[in-house]
């Protein structure tokens, strides 16, 4: 089924909130964007569940930002269809990555989430990166 508008722009929010977070390097933020037994998997990074997986990611990721490492994270495309309390995204992913002054794109790819409504409130239930081409993040 369609998104209502509010759905639509919570959901939209949510991915915008996690990725702005991961490029700062927010833990708290990022390991807020999950359901308390939410999950990730990325080729990049592994998989990690549960909000003390999430955690563990999230300070292992904010580490490259600690070293000066900074990476852009970038979202177009995104689909939805929700139904009740749950909802499927999708959505392209471009990253880049500055390290040393030189900035590089990493492999495009894109993001396919399972999202559930908890107290009124859209989290990742299950988030899954899927990138065109192998790509080892620096130091994870």
């Amino acid at each position: 089924m369609p998104p209502s508008i509010e759905d639509r722009f919570a959901i939209n929010d949510l991915f915008v909130r996690y990725t702005t977070a991961l490029d700062a390097g927010d833990v708290d933020t990022i390991v807020g964007c999950f359901t308390e037994d939410g999950a990730l998997e990325s080729p990049a990074v592994g998989k990690y569940a549960g909000h003390e997986g999430i955690r563990a990611f999230s300070e292992r990721f904010a580490t490259m930002h600690k070293r000066g490492v900074q990476l852009r994270h970038v979202i177009s495309n995104m689909a939805m269809t929700v139904d009740g309390d749950s909802a499927q995204v999708t959505c392209y992913l471009t990253n880049i990555i500055t390290m040393d002054g030189k900035s590089q794109l990493m492999p495009p790819g894109r993001y396919e989430c399972e999202l559930r409504k908890v107290d009124g409130a859209w989290l990742f239930k299950n988030r899954l990166v899927i990138l065109d081409a192998p790509f080892a993040l620096p130091g994870i």
